[in-house]
């Protein structure tokens, strides 16, 4: 098959996942592991975290609606402290793949659940990071915000409403996420989707998938 166009999720992907940041705050908190998983996995469509990923409310109201719905489930942990620690790390392979990408012809795009916290993109709190997140996010030829689109993945839209901008059909793009839930949605419309578990498996995943060699990107 070939391929046109390579299209990342962000989080997760290009950065660590913010999972990893939520069990620290959990072991710190004496929480259940996955206790914040846990709350919004409940109702995912119409949560707080969902509704503050399309933009319906802003951080404040979050904070608060989702302490309540920790409540709800005997945990107490409020919106606030989620938001803190949806920064993850750059991942640099992932960022020379996109370098690397680009220098074979290929597009490259971004569809990222986020939210109107911090600076830029990324939700990160100084400076230097969001200097360093916006010139990650200036290689991609397009992307897709939740909280700017107002509609957020898994929803079948924001996918197509990618290939739309890119104007590449579905069978063209390869699609990276590190949500299985994120990916069936791109698979079903034609994507080639690889579920990201870490920046080894993704590459060597997506060299395989464009016949590259092992030692892409060098």
């Amino acid at each position: 098959m070939n391929f046109s166009a390579v299209i990342f999720d962000f989080g997760g992907v290009i950065t660590s996942s913010p999972f990893e940041a939520f069990n620290r705050l959990e072991a710190d908190r004496g929480l259940p592991r996955d206790a914040i998983r846990r709350i919004n996995a409940t109702n995912p469509d119409d949560n707080a975290w969902a509704r503050f990923e399309r933009a319906e409310i802003d951080a404040s109201a979050f904070d608060a609606e989702f302490a309540g719905e920790a409540a709800a489930l005997g945990l107490a942990i409020r919106g606030s402290d989620v938001i803190s620690c949806l920064a993850g790390d750059v991942r640099p392979r992932m960022v020379a793949a996109l370098d690397a990408l680009k220098a074979r012809g290929l597009t490259v795009g971004c569809i990222t659940n986020n939210v109107r916290a911090g600076k830029g993109s990324a939700m990160v709190f100084d400076d230097a990071r969001a200097g360093e997140i916006a010139a990650i996010m200036a290689r991609f030829d397009h992307v897709i915000e939740s909280s700017k689109a107002g509609v957020r993945k898994p929803d079948p839209r924001i996918y197509a409403m990618m290939c739309e901008a890119l104007q590449i059909a579905p069978q063209a793009c390869i699609y990276l996420d590190d949500l299985g839930v994120n990916c069936k949605p791109a698979a079903a419309l034609g994507m080639a989707a690889i579920k990201v578990t870490g920046e080894a498996q993704a590459l060597h995943d997506l060299r395989a998938l464009l016949g590259l060699a092992d030692t892409w990107p060098d």
